[in-house]
C-alpha cells in the first residue's frame, strides 16, 4: 500500500490588502523602516514592515501584518515572509502606523497578538492625530501584559530596545538620539544634510576670502594716502 503523500502549507505571501489607507499614512510607514534601516545599517538587526509574519506552524491564518518592526540578531536580506519558527526570534519592537480602518485592531487585536509572540515594545503613531489621544503611545512588555511608557522630560517616549526617544515634531514621529539630541535621518535626508554642511563652509570661505581682499585693498590705501601725505611735506 502507497504511503499518503504529507500535505504541503502554503503561506501566503500577501493578505490582499493595501499597505494604507492615505498617502500620507503610507509615507509614514515607509519612512519609519527606512530611518530605522539606515539606523542599523552593517548591524545584524532585520528591518522590516508590511510583511506577513505568521507565529504559529501549520496554520496559514494565524498571521499578522506589523506596520514596521525590528529583530535585533538577524541578518537583513530580502523575506517573502516571516515565519517565527524558522526565524526562532520575535520582533522586539513594532510601530503601527494607526489610520480609520486600523485604529480598532491597532488598539484592540494586535497588542494581544504581539503580547502571546513576545513583542518587547509596541508603539502605535496617529499622523493625522485624529483617531488616537495622544497621537504618539508606547506600551512595554511586563510579565505578559502591555504598560504604558511614560513620557520623559523632553516629552519623549523612550524606547529600551531602540536606545532612543520617540517624539512628535510637527506632526512628524522621530527617533532622536538621547546622548546627541539628533533625529535620525534618512539616506536622502542625511545626502542633503551633507550638502548643505558643504555649502556652508564654501560660504564661510568665500566670506574670509572677501574679508581678505577688503582688508587688502585698505591696507593698500592708506599705504597710498600716507605716501601722498608723505610727499608733499
Amino acid at each position: 500500500m502507497a504511503s499518503t503523500p504529507s500535505t504541503v502549507i502554503e503561506y501566503p505571501e500577501s493578505d490582499g490588502k493595501p499597505i494604507g489607507e492615505t498617502d500620507l499614512h503610507r509615507d509614514a510607514m515607509v519612512r519609519h523602516i527606512e530611518l530605522l534601516k539606515q539606523h542599523y545599517q552593517g548591524q545584524e538587526v532585520y528591518v522590516s514592515g508590511d510583511l506577513l509574519v505568521y507565529y504559529e506552524e501549520g496554520n496559514p491564518k494565524k498571521f499578522i501584518v506589523p506596520d514596521a518592526f525590528i529583530v535585533k540578531g538577524l541578518k537583513q536580506f530580502p523575506r517573502r515572509t516571516f515565519q517565527l519558527w524558522n526565524e526562532k526570534i520575535a520582533p522586539q519592537l513594532v510601530i503601527e502606523t494607526t489610520s480609520r480602518k486600523t485604529r480598532q485592531r491597532d488598539q484592540n487585536v494586535k497588542p494581544s497578538i504581539y503580547a502571546q509572540i513576545g513583542v518587547h515594545e509596541y508603539f502605535m503613531f496617529d499622523p493625522t492625530s485624529d483617531y488616537l489621544n495622544p497621537p504618539l503611545q508606547g506600551y512595554r512588555l511586563v510579565d505578559g501584559a502591555y504598560v504604558r511608557i511614560a513620557t520623559d522630560a523632553q516629552g519623549a517616549l523612550p524606547s529600551q530596545e531602540l536606545g532612543l526617544q520617540l517624539m512628535l515634531v510637527d506632526g512628524e514621529l522621530e527617533f532622536i538620539d538621547p546622548d546627541s539630541g539628533q533625529r535620525l535621518l534618512t539616506a536622502e535626508e542625511g545626502r542633503l544634510q551633507e550638502l548643505e554642511a558643504r555649502q556652508r563652509e564654501v560660504d564661510r570661505r568665500i566670506r574670509e576670502a572677501e574679508a581678505r581682499k577688503k582688508a587688502e585693498d585698505e591696507v593698500v590705501l592708506l599705504k597710498e594716502q600716507i605716501r601722498k601725505l608723505q610727499g608733499g611735506q
